[in-house]
């Protein structure tokens, strides 16, 4: 995928140097927006180094930076980032450090919009609901600095028209990224499902928000067993488990267009890609059989 105006025909373009991208990423998504334990922001770049190509993927794995280097991409923009729980190396010897030895000797910046793209307006949940054409109402988890009441975390949606549990599953299979989990559905499948509250990435700490909200189901990725069973149990509430990297990866989508808008504002010489490489975790799926193994006959 391809965005920018490099390529047509009487553009004025001029090429941008990082700081300049970097400056435009911080007025999508303020580093003061991140949680306090949050890791954002800019890891490996020169500020006066020019950039001419962007990718946008989830996760800054090896594989998403060898993908930067064959694309000749300048900056690399994540949605999680490289360092957490921060480090005291970044020797090639681990996975992490070869990760930015490949930034590094090949001129490639990496910048991270975490929990402050999470919580924006517009932020990874609303590309979640774009995604399964759900008509964004407010948010799930208000942000109690923005007085118009947009920015925040996850949010609650209506759908145009009337689906059952099941049908909705269904959308989100095929709507959002293929991957070996596929979307697991918790309560009624049958039930009748008019409001929605979605959440990119892990979502069971948002419950008694979802409750609170009297959504009829709730969409988000790495629910356990305790806290999903617990949620069915008290009410008819419905939930959708879809894979962590599948609930974020549209946002990478809108990011890059966002990005886009910025580089025809400013007349960029600005190439901006999606990565669309699977960088979720788990592999392969087996159903289970009819019968439970190890149960009694």
């Amino acid at each position: 995928m391809r965005y920018g105006p490099a390529d047509r025909p009487g553009s004025l373009c001029y090429v941008p140097r990082l700081s300049e991208v970097i400056a435009a990423l911080e007025s999508l998504w303020p580093a003061e927006r991140a949680e306090s334990w949050d890791a954002v922001g800019t890891v490996v770049g020169d500020p006066e180094q020019e950039v001419t190509r962007v990718l946008f993927a989830v996760d800054p794995v090896q594989e998403i930076v060898d993908e930067a280097v064959k694309l000749g991409a300048d900056l690399l923009v994540t949605h999680h980032p490289l360092y957490l729980r921060g480090t005291t190396t970044v020797a090639a010897t681990h996975f992490k450090g070869r990760v930015v030895h490949t930034l590094i000797k090949n001129d490639i910046a990496l910048h991270v919009a975490h929990t402050n793209a999470d919580t924006a307006d517009p932020g990874v949940s609303d590309a979640l609901a774009g995604a399964l054409d759900l008509r964004v109402v407010r948010p799930l988890v208000p942000d109690p600095t923005d007085p118009e009441g947009r920015r925040g975390l996850g949010r609650v949606c209506e759908l145009d028209h009337p689906l059952t549990v099941r049908e909705l599953a269904e959308r989100a299979a095929q709507r959002l990224p293929a991957t070996a989990q596929g979307v697991r559905v918790a309560g009624d499948a049958e039930a009748v499902v008019r409001t929605v509250a979605v959440s990119g990435g892990s979502g069971d700490s948002l419950f008694e928000d979802v409750r609170a909200a009297g959504v009829d189901v709730f969409l988000t990725a790495d629910l356990r067993h305790h806290p999903a069973s617990e949620a069915v149990a008290q009410s008819p509430l419905a939930l959708l488990d879809a894979a962590h990297w599948a609930t974020e990866w549209p946002w990478c989508e809108l990011a890059a267009s966002q990005l886009d808008e910025i580089s025809d504002r400013h007349g960029w010489d600005l190439r901006v890609h999606v990565s669309k490489t699977v960088t979720d975790p788990w592999t392969a799926h087996a159903a289970s059989t009819t019968k439970t193994a190890g149960a009694p006959n």
